[in-house]
């Protein structure tokens, strides 16, 4: 049996590339050896990742935890860190050594609860026969809404089925935003948006002015009261180089809308006290056009996943957060294969992080763990998806987003729903008329 400490990477770049471009001319394997996104059906020889047999039983109940009896199987901390180090990112590792007292990590067993509707499967599968990069890997052509690449062949395909993976379709949710200071203090930041990708809305999807755009975006801070009032709308493209992303602002103070090509790369996220840039969102978005992008390999590593804990309805924020990082009492990881892509600033280009090094799960394409290094080649943020499914609609998406900054000790968690009644709602549909200056000019009066 392979040890603790054996380096589980299972595929180096140039093998990587020869399997994916031997596979990619099967897309019947989805559903086979593959699952229908594309992740190994088998589970790993040590036994410690199963096999997919099909994810999370559906129900209505979202939040009800279905692991609330089970136990860590061991704690990971900076004084056993050495042990599993062949399993943790150089973020992850780093952060044990920035917070030796009180940060920890719990390993619980794995489950591969990642579930999607049959329709997806079949988007999937016609995706792996059809579509392809074009404009050098910038835009994606011949796509169908979801998992543009599911049997990838480089590291351009593994980030695009991160961001075109799906997400319900359409949905309007509201959670907190919050900026945790290096003494543990914060002021929640309450956030309302509304989502829908073409297809769901109400009427014209067939419309000419939707050709190139992945999905509709409306974002607007309903407290504290010191930042309400602007409104941030976005017409996602899916080829930002030849029609780059549509934004505009609502300013409240001036009663205007204004484009706002600047909301894009590095540029400060929104209410973020500047703990994130606006690519950081959804832990990667937007135009790859500034990096080179390297598909490394595929490797196994305890990651945040099934985070029932950490969504539990009767937490309150302050459970939650504390100095330095989130409080570990209510993380939960598990061990799951991720697909590792390595982003490098192109020469000429320019972005706040030299360098990116994502994790992505194979499940669900969703990034799991990131680290950022900043111009100097220094690790400055580490950034975690604490993975939850969304069991009710088949969707696996997250609890909470989190980025550390190990210089300042200062952090920025996202995507919380915990005092927030539904959080998320998945049942809305929009029309096109939603999604307008017109409408934010409205909203904002």
């Amino acid at each position: 049996m392979t040890s603790l400490r054996t380096p589980k990477l299972i595929l180096s770049t140039a093998l990587a590339l020869l399997l994916s471009a031997h596979v990619s001319a099967d897309p019947n394997r989805l559903g086979q050896d593959l699952t229908p996104v594309g992740a190994e059906r088998a589970g790993n020889a040590e036994g410690t990742i199963p096999e997919w047999t099909g994810g999370l039983a559906q129900s209505n109940d979202r939040h009800t935890n279905p692991f609330a009896n089970e136990q860590p199987l061991f704690v990971i901390t900076a004084a056993n860190v050495d042990q599993y180090r062949d399993r943790l990112s150089d973020g992850q590792i780093a952060m044990f050594k920035r917070y030796p007292d009180t940060f920890r990590m719990p390993v619980y067993p794995t489950h591969r609860t990642a579930s999607y509707p049959d329709s997806i499967y079949a988007k999937a599968k016609n995706n792996a026969a059809n579509a392809r990069l074009v404009d050098g890997g910038n835009g994606i052509a011949n796509f169908d809404e979801a998992f543009a690449f599911p049997i990838p062949t480089n590291g351009l395909e593994v980030i695009w089925n991160h961001m075109t993976r799906y997400r319900g379709g359409a949905l309007e949710r509201n959670f907190a935003q919050i900026p945790v200071q290096a003494n543990g203090s914060f002021t929640p930041v309450k956030i309302n948006e509304k989502l829908s990708w073409p297809s769901y809305l109400k009427s014209g999807s067939e419309d000419a002015r939707y050709d190139n755009i992945l999905f509709y975006f409306v974002q607007e801070v309903t407290a504290p009261a010191r930042l309400t009032g602007n409104i941030l709308l976005v017409h996602e493209t899916m080829n930002q180089i030849t029609q780059p992303r549509q934004a505009w602002t609502y300013n409240s103070g001036q009663r205007r809308v204004r484009l706002a090509p600047n909301i894009a790369y590095d540029a400060p996220g929104t209410a973020t006290d500047g703990q994130r840039t606006t690519d950081n969102l959804d832990m990667f978005n937007g135009a790859p056009d500034r990096y080179e992008w390297n598909l490394v390999g595929k490797q196994e590593l305890y990651i945040p996943y099934n985070s029932f804990k950490l969504a539990d309805r009767s937490l309150k924020y302050s459970d939650i957060l504390q100095a330095g990082h989130i409080n570990p009492d209510v993380t939960r990881y598990e061990l799951h294969r991720v697909w590792k892509v390595e982003a490098t600033l192109k020469d000429g280009q320019r972005h706040v992080y030299a360098k990116r090094v994502f994790f992505i799960d194979e499940d669900t394409w969703q990034v799991a763990t990131v680290d950022h290094y900043d111009g100097r080649g220094e690790l400055w943020r580490v950034g975690e998806a604490h993975h939850f499914p969304y069991r009710d609609v088949q969707v696996p998406w997250t609890a909470a987003e989190a980025f550390y900054d190990l210089q300042s000790g200062r952090y920025l968690v996202g995507a919380l729903t915990n005092e927030e009644g539904a959080g998320y709602d998945f049942s809305q549909r929009f029309d096109y008329n939603d999604f307008t200056p017109q409408a934010i000019r409205r909203a904002g009066r």
